[in-house]
């Protein structure tokens, strides 16, 4: 991505404040539905699902702790940082661009749904599918972070809950 295809990608909403507005709003709104969902999975587990809740938890627990580790060896700056820019959703983070931890929280959560409930992960895909993009177009991630944060969430969600 180059800073011109950046500033293209951002431009309608840094010239539309009712659209940044939105596009805040729902980074948020997104983001705490699903922090909010994952909790409530494990509560239900927990009542009444107990076999399944040591690996809801453990998988997502031990491939966040590695994909933060990863973010911080590649340490790739943020676009917003890159092209001496503001982004659209506001953060003070230079680096740990790659890969999107919020994409791939959103996504192995998604695949803890999909363990526990099959169909009832759709949604929270659809969720992760949005929040990837309101990301891209806030400036705050290029779409190779939103890729690589989602395939390492599909990827360890696979092997965590259907293969080991």
């Amino acid at each position: 991505m180059t800073k011109e295809s950046y500033e293209k990608l951002l431009k309608p909403f840094k010239e539309n404040k009712t659209a940044a507005t939105a596009l805040n709003a729902l980074d948020k709104t997104l983001t705490a539905l699903i922090y909010i969902s994952y909790p409530c999975l494990l509560f239900y587990l927990l009542l009444f699902c107990r076999e399944k809740l040591i690996k809801s938890v453990l998988v997502p627990a031990i491939m966040l702790v590695l994909v933060s580790i990863l973010r911080k060896i590649i340490n790739r700056p943020r676009p917003y940082a890159a092209f001496n820019t503001e982004a659209v959703i506001k953060k003070d983070k230079q680096g740990e661009s790659m890969p999107s931890r919020h994409a791939f929280s959103v996504f192995i959560i998604a695949m803890t749904f999909l363990y526990c409930f099959g169909a009832l992960s759709i949604p929270v895909f659809a969720v992760g599918v949005i929040l990837g993009a309101v990301r891209i177009f806030g400036g705050v991630h290029y779409p190779s972070d939103i890729a690589a944060g989602a395939a390492i969430g599909i990827i360890s969600g696979l092997i965590g809950f259907f293969v080991i």
